[in-house]
């Protein structure tokens, strides 16, 4: 059995490199992503097809430029791991610098929900738009 640490860090090093395929490997089906903020992105968001959906947005509305590094080592407590990032984006207009806290449950080798908190709602959302 893949143990939570394993699944959260392959997670992370696709994620760091662009390799999205493996990134959502990573979810189960029926995965459930809370997204903060008030913005186009922000809400429930359940199943691996609407997450990578959201995924792919904010690709699009960042001109491809999004990027989530980890800043601190990964943390776990049981099936949960908690992740210190960093991210950054530009678009036409506007740049974006944030820091927060993604957490995430994983069952069965693979993530099962995912919470995200963020530093500065308000600069998200006014990079993220309303759509």
């Amino acid at each position: 059995m893949t143990t939570p640490l394993a699944v959260a860090t392959t997670y992370f090093e696709a994620l760091e490199v662009g390799d999205f395929a493996t990134v959502a490997a990573q979810f189960a089906d029926d995965v459930v992503w809370h997204q903060p903020g008030g913005n186009q992105f922000s809400g429930v968001h359940r199943g691996s097809e609407a997450v990578g959906a959201m995924i792919g947005g904010m690709m699009s509305v960042s001109e491809g430029t999004f990027s989530l590094k980890r800043s601190a080592p990964l943390m776990v407590n049981g099936d949960v791991v908690a992740a210190p990032v960093h991210w950054t984006g530009k678009r036409s207009g506007a740049e974006m610098d944030g820091a927060g806290i993604d957490v995430m449950r994983v069952d069965g080798g693979k993530v099962v929900e995912v919470w995200l908190f963020t530093a500065d709602p308000a600069e998200e959302d006014a990079f993220w738009g309303r759509g």
